[in-house]
């Protein structure tokens, strides 16, 4: 029935027979831009008594994915247990166990993750991905493993069963949560030049059936995620804001708002513009309240991360211990997915630095589980700030030189030009020039300010003269980039790749670098990239 019909048809009323899908057409067109009047509709349609059972089964999907858009999860995950138990069909049912796993493994308030997530591992290993409603639960069972910061590979085999076949983002019946949460997953996994490609796809659907709601926000705002994660802060930002304007208008304190309040301020602060992010936190009433909904970036770590910038050391302990220890209690255990960890050892180190090394060697170990290139030189970098000068700068060279084999540009900068300050502390002014002046393009190209004044700082101090910043287009692999990436991708190794480019391992890693960073892949991911 067009919508426009719909109207006329209530007020005429419509027969008894047709009154439930009437009032399902009406919360349909609804559920984008105002899911709360959804609800009511689709409560209305579920309670009609001549519903018949595929049009009651649709009315659930739609009415319980419009709950959790208002944060109303527990309602929703209970109305999918409800309708199962009615079901007659083992696909209908497999069918609401998916929409389950979704909605309850971003409630805060679940009563055991760790069951759920065993529940939908055992799931997963008896489906090979046959139709949507399998590919649903083989997506959901990649971003719960990257989630708990199982190995990245366990993540990433899940993720291509779940994308072989094809995924919709527009399927109004599976909603587009599990495409997005695939493609964050690639993400996490140091692939996130493919993730900006599915973001990317599911814009092109949104706009070409005119949906401007809750979905196009989410995808904006994880787009600029994708962007903050690869350091390209600019763009991050832009797109962040252009989500948070979305949910802004469909109302306050609804998830797409949480996601999109939380990214901007983690943009803000790695482009150094506190003040910035802290009249974002204030105008949301961020430190006031934390939302009944898993969201990421965690709201109550941004909000410790905020405090550390501000200088509220205590209140950002607090903070940060609390969000660990709920996420903790979840089984929600990668660093990568939320740094809080990282974040409190940082926190930790002026006046507990036992604990600050202790908190730190525990995220290095969990950053080593997940085995991403990006998070284990985080996890370093953070653990280098927690030590002695010699031994900070061994972390330090090992956090550069996982860096390098990611495409997480801004993480790089950190650790390079943490690396120059620790090599400059200990004597070794040459070194430690190489890396501050690396460090200060990368940050400078990275659109992260003060981290790249910090750099400046640092070679002024050391009597050096900080040169003209390079510029460059950031996607188009130079002549040299392209060779060394050919040979990597025929699986040499840096050392085999300096040979038949007449040079060294260094300025082969240093060109990959730029590779990864460009491409947004590491190694694993660089054949599919180069197009090979």
């Amino acid at each position: 029935m067009p919508h426009g019909a719909i109207w006329p048809a209530l007020r005429e009323p419509p027969d008894v027979e047709d009154r439930a899908e009437v009032l399902f057409e009406l919360g349909s067109a609804n559920l984008l831009h105002d899911p709360a009047t959804t609800i009511n509709q689709l409560r209305a349609a579920l309670e009609e008594p001549k519903a018949e059972q595929g049009l009651r089964e649709a009315i659930t999907y739609r009415l319980a994915q419009a709950l959790a858009h208002t944060g109303q999860l527990a309602d929703a995950s209970d109305l999918l247990s409800d309708e199962a138990k009615r079901a007659t069909s083992s696909r209908t049912r497999l069918r609401m166990q998916a929409e389950q796993f979704k909605w309850n493994s971003v409630r805060v308030d679940e009563e055991n993750s760790p069951a759920r997530s065993r529940l939908l591992a055992q799931f997963a290993k008896r489906i090979t991905g046959r139709g949507l409603a399998e590919r649903h639960i083989l997506g959901l069972r990649a971003w719960d493993a990257a989630m708990r910061g199982e190995p990245a590979a366990t993540a990433l085999e899940y993720a291509e069963q779940a994308l072989d076949g094809g995924m919709s983002w527009t399927d109004q019946d599976f909603g587009f949560e599990v495409p997005a949460s695939v493609a964050v997953t690639l993400m996490y996994c140091d692939q996130p030049g493919r993730a900006e490609d599915l973001f990317n796809t599911g814009i092109v659907e949104f706009e070409a059936k005119g949906w401007r709601g809750a979905h196009l926000s989410f995808v904006y705002t994880l787009l600029g995620y994708v962007r903050y994660r690869r350091g390209r802060l600019a763009e991050a930002e832009d797109f962040v804001r252009n989500g948070l304007q979305i949910a802004d208008r469909i109302g306050h304190g609804t998830p797409a708002q949480w996601y999109a309040i939380g990214t901007l301020i983690e943009t803000l602060l790695a482009r150094g513009n506190t003040e910035e992010a802290q009249q974002v936190a204030h105008t949301y009433k961020l430190g006031d309240g934390f939302p009944q909904a898993v969201v990421y970036p965690d709201p109550q770590a941004v909000w410790g991360k905020l405090l550390l910038a501000q200088g509220r050391v205590e209140e950002a302990v607090q903070n940060l211990s609390a969000a660990g220890k709920r996420l903790d209690l979840r089984g929600t255990r990668n660093p990568s997915w939320s740094p809080w960890q990282l974040d409190l050892a940082l926190a930790q180190v002026a006046r507990e630095p036992e604990q600050a090394r202790a908190t730190a060697a525990e995220a290095v170990s969990r950053a080593r589980a997940f085995g991403t290139s990006s998070v284990i030189g985080h996890a370093l970098r953070v653990s280098a700030a927690a030590t002695e000068p010699a031994q900070a700068a061994v972390l330090l060279q090992e956090a550069v030189d996982h860096l390098e084999q990611s495409p997480a540009a801004c993480e790089l900068a950190h650790a390079l030009i943490d690396h120059g300050t620790a090599l400059h502390t200990l004597g070794d002014p040459h070194r430690a020039a190489q890396q501050l002046y690396r460090g200060m393009e990368t940050a400078a190209a990275c659109g992260a300010d003060a981290l790249a004044r910090r750099a400046r700082s640092q070679l002024a101090s050391a009597g050096l003269r900080p040169r003209r910043l390079h510029t460059f287009e950031q996607d188009t692999l130079t002549v040299a980039e392209n060779t060394a990436a050919g040979h990597a991708a025929l699986g040499l190794d840096n050392t085999a790749i300096a040979a038949k480019m007449h040079t060294d391992a260094q300025a082969v890693s240093e060109l990959l670098s730029a590779v990864f960073t460009k491409l947004g892949t590491d190694r694993l991911g660089l054949r599919r990239a180069l197009g090979i």
